[in-house]
């Protein structure tokens, strides 16, 4: 038996991805910060589908969290609690608005949020995912300029990692959270395209892919926005609006069984370095913005 293991797998679109493996007879590592509610999705997910739910406590803004779960991870695995990673699903994610916060480690929280703590746990991780798994990184339109959903948030901008984690200290300018939120998601592209490149450099066979779900107004993506804000953009309404204007208004549970496909079905096997894109009820190849194909950019980065 092989196992997926899905950040903010207990909620929103992991919750529906873990839902559809579950179905699928396929057992779960479910990692998340609050781990209570992480543990009372877990038993919901044993009841209903029989299968093996593991949980363990991750809080992706903090670096000795990150590692501690992993150690834990790997633990678990050595010791057949937990089974082979068939595929790791770097799914959860977060905008904060309003004045700039930063992380346990001092890093801005967007960043660290999406990026870093991402880019650690996979490092801390890839050799636990078995041959012809998956790292499947959860991505979105607002990376791109070129798109409405990029224009509506702000373009992202330079994918420094220094500046980037260092925003607002010493009294510097800080960047909108929109942009922030965009140029984290930037990196998430970067990040997949060159986590394939070096896989493929020493001949890994595990596929790296970017996929973007598309703007899911039921997730808790806009946590940190007003009340108000949070109910009107879940208004029926307002998603005619958004996709009249070329927005990417994705379907919470198309996405959700999208993420699930890409994390198992054989058909993606051959997907690692491409972009996946849940639009208007299809799951589809498509191009990222044009600075994403960047090599030197990501290599730095």
């Amino acid at each position: 038996m092989r196992a997926v293991l899905i950040t903010g797998g207990h909620a929103g679109l992991g919750l529906e991805a873990a839902s559809q493996l579950a179905a699928q007879k396929i057992n779960l590592v479910l990692a998340g910060r609050d781990l209570s509610k992480v543990d009372k999705v877990a038993a919901e997910l044993r009841r209903q589908y029989d299968v093996k739910v593991s949980t363990v406590a991750l809080d992706l803004a903090s670096f000795s969290s990150i590692r501690a779960a992993a150690r834990t991870i790997r633990r678990r695995i050595a010791a057949g609690e937990i089974d082979p990673l068939q595929a790791l699903l770097c799914n959860a994610g977060a905008q904060f608005r309003g004045p700039i916060s930063y992380s346990k480690d001092g890093c801005e929280e967007t960043f660290a949020t999406n990026h870093l703590g991402h880019f650690l746990l996979v490092n801390l991780l890839l050799d636990c995912v078995t041959e012809n798994g998956r790292v499947v990184v959860t991505a979105s339109e607002t990376h791109d300029p070129d798109t409405m959903d990029g224009k509506m948030v702000g373009p992202a901008v330079e994918p420094d990692a220094f500046v980037l984690a260092n925003q607002g200290k010493e009294g510097k300018k800080t960047i909108s959270g929109g942009k922030r939120y965009a140029t984290s998601k930037l990196c998430n592209v970067l990040f997949a395209y060159e986590l394939d490149r070096r896989l493929r450099g020493v001949q890994k066979n595990i596929a790296s892919i970017a996929f973007a779900p598309g703007m899911i107004p039921e997730t808790g993506l806009a946590r940190t926005a007003p009340a108000f804000a949070q109910w009107l953009i879940r208004t029926e309404l307002m998603k005619w609006c958004l996709k009249s204007v070329g927005v990417n208004v994705g379907s919470l549970s198309f996405s959700g069984r999208s993420l699930a496909k890409i994390a198992v079905d054989p058909a993606f096997a051959a997907a690692s370095g491409r972009y996946l894109q849940s639009r208007d009820g299809s799951l589809v190849e498509a191009r990222s913005s044009k600075v994403s194909y960047d090599e030197q950019m990501a290599a730095k980065l």
